[in-house]
């Protein structure tokens, strides 16, 4: 076994430049496989880091401006959603809807604590707000069902507002004053959610009295079941928008009046996107393998090539196929797994780099952040499956070359050149 690796070792250092660059082909290869999987699964995490902190069975509903004319009325009319849609919602489609919350702000609210004073707008909002958009509670409550029918002058403050207001208390339980009305905090949030990190939440039912809102609300949101294909969701929306234009005098094909944001439809728009991501950086992964791949194929060619002569005399010698088939062999596989190992080490060195500069990127879209770029690496199981397939790859690449030494007979091999 030791003459075996004595007698690689003297052949690549014969060619140095050509092993060089064919396991340069391989390293490179690996590594460029490995970078792609760790940037496009940096886009595929933050996809589900979004999409885990909101229910995907959610929709969302917002006026918006008739496109058509209907009923006497002009196009462009501003539609803006009320209570009775809220009712519409709720009780016309039990086979489809599992909750329904709604939600009405007011803005240019001065909040304030003794000295202590930050500038806010309330939004009224329904108990199961937390669960359709990303409101992370960080202490206390949210919004319930007795706060709602009792229009209690309950607040939820964002943890940065409750610092400003209280650096050295403790403010669950303590009342603020809101425009000249008092409010008991009784919950805290952490993040942004999709409004300004400045924002409160106070029960639905006593923003729209407090403020003579009426029966008007900004947006109407509700939970979904029984849709579990693009088909069924969008079979739900038609048969919901049509209920909806009906009660503000829309005509039933127009979609101007009511903007609708489903959820599911975007999951799985992000999950046939997250499919391509993935079948694209295969492929491409996959070529620039095949490249180190012939590059391996082809040194092997060229090692028979030259070693003819050395194989006949081994076979008039007395030296058995399977030795020179051997031989052969075990240099394809440890120029590839050489190689190959190195590529990998690189690729999972440069998926680190990465994940330590860019590893949390997010993108500030004005209302909200918005995570576009989480955690860019590869797990070393895949980066070790890779290469091992290369390697494998490798031994076969160096098969063909071995077999056509092993069928060369004597007399032909001490004649070439």
């Amino acid at each position: 076994m030791i003459e075996i690796w004595q007698e690689i070792y003297s052949t690549i250092r014969r060619n140095k430049l050509r092993t060089f660059l064919t396991g340069f082909a391989v390293a490179w290869g690996i590594f460029m496989l490995i970078v792609l999987l760790g940037a496009g699964n940096g886009l595929i995490h933050a996809f589900d880091a979004n999409s885990s902190e909101m229910a995907m069975n959610s929709v969302r509903v917002t006026g918006g401006w008739t496109s058509k004319p209907y009923d006497g009325l002009k196009e462009g009319r501003r539609i803006q959603l009320d209570n009775k849609d809220l009712e519409v919602t709720g009780t016309q489609f039990p086979d489809n809807v599992i909750s329904t919350g709604a939600r009405v702000r007011q803005g240019s609210i001065t909040l304030s604590y003794g000295s202590e004073y930050v500038s806010t707008s309330f939004s009224g909002v329904y108990p199961n707000y937390t669960e359709v958009e990303r409101i992370k509670p960080a202490g206390g409550r949210f919004i319930n069902d007795i706060d709602l029918r009792e229009r209690r002058k309950v607040i939820i403050l964002n943890k940065k507002t409750a610092e400003l207001l209280f650096p050295k208390e403790e403010a669950i339980g303590k009342f603020v004053i809101g425009n000249g009305i008092a409010y008991q905090v009784v919950g805290l949030y952490s993040d942004q959610g999709d409004s300004d990190s400045r924002e409160a939440y106070i029960p639905f039912t006593t923003l729209q009295l407090i403020y003579n809102k009426g029966d008007k609300l900004n947006n109407l949101f509700f939970t979904t079941k029984g849709l579990y294909t693009e088909k069924d969701n969008k079979a739900f929306i038609d048969a919901f928008r049509k209920k909806i234009n009906a009660n503000h005098r829309i005509d039933p094909t127009d979609n101007g009046g009511l903007w609708i944001w489903n959820r599911f439809m975007q999951y799985l728009q992000q999950q046939n996107a997250t499919f391509g991501l993935r079948l694209a950086i295969w492929i491409i992964g996959i070529f620039t393998l095949l490249s180190g791949i012939v590059g391996v194929s082809n040194i092997m060619l060229i090692t028979v090539r030259e070693r003819t002569r050395e194989f006949g005399i081994r076979k008039a010698l007395g030296a058995k196929p399977h030795s020179i088939l051997f031989l052969v062999i075990i240099e394809s596989v440890f120029i590839t797994a050489l190689f190959g190992y190195i590529g990998m080490v690189f690729g999972i060195g440069v998926t680190e780099i990465m994940n330590t500069v860019a590893g949390n990127q997010t993108m500030d879209t004005g209302a909200w952040q918005e995570t576009v770029f989480l955690n860019p690496t590869v797990g070393v199981d895949v980066a070790i499956q890779a290469t091992l397939t290369l390697v494998v790859a490798g031994t076969f690449a160096g098969l063909f070359p071995a077999w056509k030494a092993v069928k060369i007979s004597p007399i032909e091999a001490l004649r070439a050149d």
